[in-house]
């Protein structure tokens, strides 16, 4: 009789977490800053206030951020990495985003700046973000989407397949935006809303855009990445490849990165819910002003 099912384990968090404990970053400057300012531009829109605000990593700004779009409650910042929690203004815990740490119904408000697109159980992840979730809590949150990266997946698939007799996933995979709001749901979100920016980084080389991710921890962090090193012909190639397809008349480089940005709600019965079909009291060809026309048996119009 076989054991019970397992997630499989997609990201190696040993290394990520050694990565950012090395090189002390969340993820670039430039994508940080723009998701700590959306992320507090989006909350300043929304007319609550909340008690008690957990964001679950320690991205640079945010507690600023926070404090400008009106968050005067009482504010938790969460890291696995101790040293970069020191940089911030709120009440500190070192964990996990595997392991939310938290009661039941504990949290008025997480917020989660691209930190969720490398955890192995993402399904699992949000529905412990739900559980702690008060009722008619808010989660905010923004990820790395599928889209991103995907002119260095291709360069190196492309260099590999030319000198190599096999190809290695050399670039993570990150979540479809379109899966996003079935896994809200399934997690027991009520209200999900999910969106994306598109946001196009130029770099002065190959070289540099490999040392930023490594520096970021998202340097393929796969569990089943290969262990020898890149062979120099196939990486001397990779670069080749993206400055001959992905750079502009200056020969600076294009990277893509989407942003993908999720909105939900725990349940709470104050809540808009669906109408029930066949509840509806006005027809929709009177609210549109129009003549109603119906079919025959045979399918044509009457």
């Amino acid at each position: 009789m076989s054991g019970p099912e397992t997630n499989p384990l997609i990201f190696d968090r040993a290394l990520v977490r050694a990565r950012r404990r090395r090189f002390g970053a969340t993820a670039p400057g430039f994508l940080s800053e723009f998701a700590v300012q959306e992320l507090g531009e989006r909350l300043a829109a929304i007319t609550r206030s909340f008690e008690t605000v957990c964001a679950l990593n320690a991205a640079p700004g945010l507690g600023a951020a926070l404090r400008a779009a009106g968050a005067d409650g009482r504010l938790i910042v969460m890291d696995s990495n101790p040293e970069l929690l020191g940089r911030q203004e709120a009440a500190l815990l070192v964990a996990d985003e595997e392991l939310l740490p938290f009661a039941p119904n504990s949290l008025s408000c997480i917020l989660s700046v691209l930190t969720l697109q490398l955890v192995n159980d993402l399904p699992g992840s949000l529905i412990q973000v739900r559980r702690a979730l008060m009722a008619d809590g808010l989660f905010l949150g923004v990820l790395l989407g599928g889209a991103s990266l995907s002119e260095l997946r291709q360069v190196f698939l492309q260099a590999e397949a030319e000198l190599s007799s096999g190809v290695a996933l050399r670039v993570a995979p990150f979540v479809e935006v379109r899966d996003l709001g079935g896994l809200l749901q399934r997690a027991g979100f009520a209200l999900p809303v999910v969106d994306s920016d598109k946001i196009t980084v130029r770099y002065d080389d190959f070289l540099s855009l490999l040392k930023d991710l490594r520096h970021l921890g998202w340097a393929n962090p796969l569990v089943e990445r290969p262990r020898s090193l890149l062979r120099r012909d196939v990486l001397l190639r990779a670069g080749e490849l993206y400055h001959q397809n992905f750079s502009d008349p200056d020969g600076r480089i294009r990277a893509s990165f989407e942003l993908v940005w999720m909105t939900a709600w725990s349940p709470h019965e104050s809540q808009p819910k669906p109408l029930r079909p066949g509840s509806a009291k006005t027809r929709l060809a009177d609210a549109l002003g129009t003549k109603e026309h119906s079919l025959s048996k045979e399918g044509e119009q009457e």
